[in-house]
């Protein structure tokens, strides 16, 4: 999403109108879902995509027609099995997408393009609401979650008061007996802290950082905590393991990565972890390191409640041997975990 709104904001820039594509619902099996999304120039390029084949190509061709008139627009594209075959696609399943004209003209646009990319540069909960009730006479604001708990309640929009539902972890469409609303998740809050910056690390940091997650690497060896090592990190601290707590604040929205050099490291980590409101706790080893470092941890009054907090073995079980094979199994499954799966 950055991209794109980084693309839209250096087009407007340029004097370029766009068409803004956007799938705001998505029912049954579709290639893209809510959130894809796509731009496209009057010269015909397009950057992004909401899920390639007969969809986005129909949508392509409608959204140049629908930029030299000027205008914006809601479409479906039904993928039932009736249709399938004259789209050209075996999924079933339907879409609906906006069309969204954006004049080169638009100063408030181009404002909150800014302010939307500015957004990814701090660590909190931030929405995109698109007000679509009027598709040609559409409105767009940020809402950040500071500014919503000041206020008790979001505003800004014409017929948003009270609607706090609105503003989940996935994209949502609503419409009520006078408004529709496309709410987006923009960045959703949450600090991957890896402790141990070991081979693993290094394959796993670029990524989560290209996946959207802020990454900070932690270790007590310098030739592992540091930016040549970790370009795409946050940031990286050097410093021991005795007291996490007094190098960083770990929030409910952040994800502990467990994987030191030794046991006894990875034991200090996880006794500090269980203390935090974590979000995730994944912890790298053995089924027998696992249970030996569990067994010190009862003895020192953590029960089976606790202990349930830890992802263990980490990642998702795909049979993961190298560094870069296990860095993709982690990285999945807090994928999973920050798309609200069951197990997170």
């Amino acid at each position: 999403m950055k991209q794109i709104l980084e693309k839209v904001l250096d087009l407007l820039e340029r004097g370029d109108s766009v068409e803004l594509v956007t799938i705001v619902a998505g029912y049954g099996s579709t290639p893209r879902g809510a959130g894809a999304r796509m731009v496209v120039t009057a010269d015909g390029e397009t950057f992004g995509t909401i899920g390639g084949g007969a969809v986005e190509y129909q949508s392509g061709l409608l959204a140049a027609e629908l930029l030299q008139e000027k205008t914006s627009c809601i479409r479906e594209y039904q993928l039932t099995k009736e249709q399938v075959a004259g789209l050209g696609m075996i999924c079933g399943g339907h879409v609906v997408v906006y069309f969204q004209y954006v004049d080169a003209g638009r100063e408030d646009f181009r404002a909150l393009c800014g302010e939307a990319v500015a957004a990814f540069g701090r660590d909190e909960n931030s929405w995109l609401v698109t007000d679509m009730t009027d598709e040609n006479g559409w409105s767009m604001k940020l809402y950040r979650e500071s500014q919503m708990a000041a206020t008790a309640a979001p505003d800004g929009m014409d017929g948003i008061d009270g609607m706090e539902n609105l503003f989940e972890s996935k994209p949502k469409l609503t419409k009520t007996e006078t408004r529709t609303f496309y709410c987006e998740p923009l960045v959703q809050a949450g600090t991957v802290y890896i402790f141990g910056g070991g081979h693993v690390s290094q394959e796993l940091v670029p990524v989560l950082s290209h996946l959207g997650f802020p990454c900070v690497v932690y270790d007590d060896r310098e030739e592992f905590a540091n930016p040549e090592t970790f370009p795409t990190a946050k940031r990286t601290i050097l410093s021991d393991f005795e007291d996490i707590a007094g190098k960083i604040a770990i929030t409910e929205h952040d994800y502990l990565v467990i994987m030191t050099r030794g046991h006894q490291y990875d034991y200090l980590i996880q006794r500090q972890a269980l203390k935090t409101p974590a979000r995730y706790i994944g912890v790298m080893g053995s089924r027998n390191k696992i249970r030996t470092i569990n067994e010190k941890l009862r003895e020192e009054g953590f029960d089976d409640s606790d202990l349930s907090r830890f992802h263990t073995p980490i990642g998702l079980p795909i049979l993961a041997q190298t560094p870069a094979e296990i860095a993709i199994s982690i990285a999945g499954e807090l994928v999973y975990v920050r798309a609200g799966g069951e197990d997170a």
